[in-house]
């Protein structure tokens, strides 16, 4: 693969992935305030359903956390991929310059 093209493969991989993340971001946001709710609750009511529902909601916040630092991570990683093939292309002479 031509790296121009893998340049532009890369774009839109980062692009997806961006897409990606930004809706992880807008869950988490939302299975943090669900979880923050049922935790109050569970103070409250002080009984074991509660309880186990703060839990639950917690775990999905996490799970959705984890997932969501999983897509930075590749983005930040299709970056440096980025970076990189930018970095050898402008290190390449080109043909007017021979």
């Amino acid at each position: 693969m031509k790296p121009s093209d893998r340049l532009s493969a890369l774009s839109a991989e980062i692009e997806r992935a961006q897409t990606e993340l930004r809706i992880l971001e807008e869950q988490l946001a939302f299975q943090d305030d669900v979880a923050e709710d049922a935790r109050l609750r569970a103070i409250v009511a002080e009984t074991p359903l509660a309880d186990r529902e703060a839990r639950g909601a917690t775990e999905d916040a996490e799970r959705t956390r984890r997932l969501r630092d999983e897509v930075a991570a590749r983005v930040d990683g299709l970056r440096a991929e980025q970076d990189r093939l930018l970095e050898r292309l402008f290190e390449q002479p080109s043909a007017g310059d021979r």
